[in-house]
């Protein structure tokens, strides 16, 4: 197998199937070579010294993964043997190709499936398979995932997993409908926040994540998201110390565990999701820190935090009970506490989706690093000095100068090096503006210390360096915050400053059209940016400080790792590459491209997609049906040969009487009052008037109706069977009463024959059985609305709209695109949208297998007359066509029959110029019934 230097592209794999092949380096060749197959779980221990890029370093396999991941395969080849029906339909619902936009990634699935496996497969398939305990009294279970890996839409996979299976069995102890998600700080938390059940926004919604019939369980549920610093709590050694008169002791556990969670304090059996898991892990007492400086400081800091934090959890888990901590993480790694031990990687991993497996599966960008220059090389790695900028001669002690200044020189290997990554930036820049990007890329400096990063910030905004462009040395555009700072932000229990606020909300929105940060370009950070941090538009990272692990090197990149893009490259069915260049981080265990390579960032201009606030008039609403069945039920008929005419004698139905007073026998004729029942009946009408006498009719069908009849079905099949004799010929009036016109005295004596009626309809009944469709409506939200659509952007083909309430018609043909500027200008149309999962109308069908499947229609349609038609658009009737358009047909039946939301018809247009006359036939189908 031949040995590659440089590689044209490190993408090889679909994000969207298992990895097929992987790029593995060669130490003896030293170079990269493409082996078939599944990278194998493992992780790298460099070698040590002033940083991580000395020597190769050691690979260690991950045992307990690579022993799970076949296991796990052969377990979804076999159909999940074991898992509840409830698991077995969530995961056909996950992996149906139509169900959403994007489908979920291979990674996504992979994790949430081990997680699954690890809980209901049979306890046979699990043998050897030991997870090692952390020393807590509850379970762990880690997720190792990368950055870009999709970890927050795994979460919400095992909350819906675990609640929907809670709330289909109550007794079943494995599963939990009470969650509590444990973060890392303010921003982390909040975008956690679409972890909350009907949360606006929810990812549950927004992926789709749990189907329409299913999602009245998930809202049983109850999820909590919580940052560990708002968990903290006094020490009785704390408070004893406190000037204050004020000496209540500590909170017992139970009073605690009220305090931080509320009522989810009352129950039992907790699901437990740490988010940024390498945060939470136990101190060894017998490890003996070695370290010194700011990185005995940052030590201590992370040491205090893990302990909050566990602490947390411990006390929860004595109240309530933990069922199980899910941990996820891209680097699950807990700190030696001393510069010549390796980070410690923790045991209870169970699944692996590493970075190197992200980068060749493009769920991320790609990084860019300097392996060439054009002085000399270092001495001891003879590798370029740009690629560890902070360990050359020189560099260290400058950037560690007491008295230094602000405006002290950078060192001038670090001049040059901002210099060559502020024209790569450049050139980033002048692409994306082309292209009518809405932000600029993103650099960002990860420094030593506050003295660096002023003079950093220094350095761009007075241009002191020639080289770098006018676009990066405006004041306006770069950012410095320090750790402290950071801390200080994310640490919602401390109150801040506006100006903190300011500056928090500007980091946070870095990269985001139309918030504060959007014009961000350059951010100079002491330590990293928080967790969390969600910017997409990072194309240049600048380290200058010392990187002691894979692990700070892995941490400090994936800032800058995430995606602009996810769109498939047609003619290689794989992401097209973006990249991120990386400077002074030496990333030794990463392959890298050879070539010029693309710029990154957007590939064309993205399209917005959003609801238009003032065309109220063209929203369209349809039934939240959660699922159609099917009832059997028994038809009641009138059976023509036994109907019986009925003759009405009105010579003795007396319809009017006079009322007088009456004294000494003989009434009072100057003085009485007129009963009229015709009066009477004058108000009445004609529904009611069947509806009294059908009342009459549901008693004696009751005594003699077949078994299968239901409470429901008497009345209205009663109504129907009295309607229509009175509406026929059977009914006959002596003296005949069409010679009177007289429509409220037919009324009149319509009652007074009532029982009459009633007997001739009864005699006539016949039954039979029968069957038709009844949708479920979803209780939660009855109706569903275009105005529900949140706001998307697509490369997709667009069609502007006039008569729609979404602003674009995002279209998959040109056919499509036909028909929408079609019904955008017909005077039969008044109001039109293109479905598709984000406007949210779904079917379900089965396939050819049986299994269940969704079904987005192409149109949404209202008729000037008032009929919703729901169009398709298809070039050919195959099977599948077929099985879609009869759940159709089952869908507007349904609908039509209960009354309450208009009137729906379903058409498929074969010709693009049948269009015309589908809707035509509709109109004139409408106005006749």
């Amino acid at each position: 197998m031949a040995v590659e230097q440089s590689i044209g592209q490190l993408i090889i794999c679909s994000a969207y199937r298992e990895p097929e092949e992987h790029w593995e380096y060669d130490s003896v060749e030293q170079g990269f070579k493409r082996v078939p197959g599944r990278r194998r779980a493992a992780y790298l221990i460099a070698s040590q010294g002033d940083d991580s890029s000395r020597g190769e370093g050691q690979l260690v396999p991950l045992d307990l993964v690579n022993l799970i991941r076949p296991r796990v395969k052969a377990w979804r080849e076999a159909g999940y043997p074991g898992s509840t029906a409830v698991t077995r339909k969530l995961i056909e619902w996950w992996r149906a190709p139509d169900a959403r936009d994007y489908p979920f990634f291979f990674c996504e699935l992979d994790a949430i499936e081990t997680l699954i496996w690890l809980v209901e497969a049979p306890d046979p398939e699990k043998v050897g398979v030991n997870i090692p305990s952390d020393g807590s009294l509850f379970r762990r279970l880690c997720t190792k995932l990368c950055t870009g890996g999709g970890k927050t839409i795994v979460m919400s996979m095992l909350i819906a997993w675990m609640v929907c299976n809670k709330a289909t069995y109550p007794g079943d102890r494995r599963f939990s409908k009470d969650v509590l998600v444990m973060a890392p700080g303010l921003t982390v938390r909040d975008r956690l926040r679409v972890l909350e059940l009907g949360g606006e926004g929810n990812y549950y919604m927004k992926f789709n994540v749990v189907p329409i019939p299913m999602r009245h369980l998930l809202r049983q549920g109850k999820v909590i998201v919580r940052n560990w610093q708002s968990m903290t709590w006094e020490t009785e050694e704390q408070i004893a110390k406190k000037k204050t008169v004020d000496k209540r002791g500590a909170l017992s556990d139970a009073a605690y565990v009220r305090s931080v969670i509320g009522d989810m304090s009352n129950h039992r059996n907790l699901l437990v999701i740490n988010d940024e898991a390498h945060h939470a892990w136990r101190t060894n007492p017998e490890v003996k820190v070695n370290l010194k400086g700011e990185e005995r400081r940052e030590y201590i800091a992370e040491q205090q935090q893990a302990t909050a934090w566990m602490g947390a959890l411990d006390r929860i888990h004595r109240v309530c009970g933990i069922n199980t901590c899910f941990d996820f993480s891209a680097t699950p790694f807990s700190p030696s506490g001393n510069r010549t031990g390796a980070d410690s990687l923790y045991g209870w991993i169970v699944s692996d989706f590493s970075l190197n497996d992200g980068i060749e599966s493009g769920l991320v960008k790609t990084p860019r690093l300097s392996v060439g220059d054009d002085t000399y090389v270092d001495g001891d790695t003879g590798q370029s000095r740009l690629l560890r900028i902070y360990a050359q001669d020189g560099v260290r002690d400058s950037l560690n100068a007491d008295d230094a200044t602000e405006a002290t020189p950078l060192p001038h290997l670090v001049v040059a090096a901002y210099s060559l990554l502020a024209a790569d930036w450049k050139r980033t820049y002048d692409r994306w503006e082309e292209n009518g990007s809405p932000v600029p890329p993103v650099m960002i400096s990860v420094v030593n210390r506050t003295e660096t990063s002023a003079r950093v910030q220094y350095m761009f905004d007075h241009g002191t360096t020639p080289a770098l462009p006018d676009e990066l040395t405006d004041k306006r555009y770069t950012v410095r915050i320090d750790s402290k700072l950071i801390a200080s932000l994310e640490d919602g229990s401390r109150a801040k400053s506006v100006q903190e606020e300011e500056l928090r909300e500007k980091v946070a929105t870095v990269g985001q059209p139309g918030k504060p940060g959007e014009d961000v370009r350059h951010i100079v950070s002491v330590g990293m940016l928080s967790e969390g941090w969600d910017c997409h538009t990072v194309t240049s990272i600048m380290g200058l400080r010392a990187f002691t692990s894979q692990l700070l090197c892995e941490q400090v990149i994936g800032r800058g790792l995430r995606r602009v893009s996810y769109d498939v490259d047609p003619d290689t069915g794989l992401f097209r590459p973006e990249y991120v260049t990386v400077m002074g981080i030496p990333m030794q265990f990463l392959p890298h491209e050879g070539g010029d390579g693309d710029d990154g960032g957007p590939d064309e201009p993205r399209t917005m997609v959003n609801v238009v606030q003032d065309r109220g008039e063209y929203e369209i609403s349809w039934p939240n049906v959660v699922r159609v069945n099917r009832r059997e039920r028994t038809n009641v008929n009138l059976d023509p040969k036994l109907i019986t005419p009925l003759l009405i004698d009105t010579d003795d139905l007396p319809s009017r009487m006079k009322l007088a007073s009456v004294l000494q026998n003989h009434p009072d004729m100057g003085n009485y009052t007129l009963v009229d029942l015709k009066e009477e009946c004058r108000t009445i009408r004609e529904q009611t008037l069947v509806f009294r006498i059908a009342t009459n009719l549901m008693g004696m069908m009751k005594e003699h109706a077949p078994a299968s009849m239901t409470e429901v079905d008497f009345l209205p099949q009663a109504i129907r069977c009295i309607k229509e004799y009175i509406d026929s010929d059977s009914i006959a009036f002596n003296p005949p009463l069409a010679d009177w016109g007289d429509e409220d005295l037919h009324k009149a004596f319509l009652i007074l024959a009532a029982n009459d009626i009633v007997q001739h309809v009864y005699d006539a009944l016949t039954y039979e059985d029968a069957s038709d469709w009844v949708p479920v409506i979803d209780d939660a939200q009855r109706v569903r609305s275009t105005k529900d659509m949140a706001t998307w952007y697509t490369k997709r083909e667009c069609h502007p709209t006039r008569h729609s309430h979404i602003s674009q018609c995002v279209t998959d043909s040109g056919w499509e695109g036909s028909t929408a500027e079609f019904l955008d200008q017909s005077d039969l149309v008044q109001a039109w949208v293109k479905n598709d999962a984000h406007i949210g109308f779904t079917l379900e069908y089965r396939d050819q297998n049986g299994s269940p499947r969704t079904y987005i229609p192409d149109f949404l349609i209202r008729l000037t007359n008032g009929t919703m038609l729901i169009l398709e658009t298809k070039g050919r009737n195959s099977a599948d066509v077929q099985r879609k358009r009869k759940a159709l047909q089952d869908w507007v039946a349904a609908v039509n029959a209960t009354n309450e939301y208009g009137h729906w018809e379903e058409d498929i247009n074969w010709n693009p110029r049948e269009v015309d006359a589908i809707l035509r036939r509709h109109a004139q189908h409408t106005t006749t019934n």
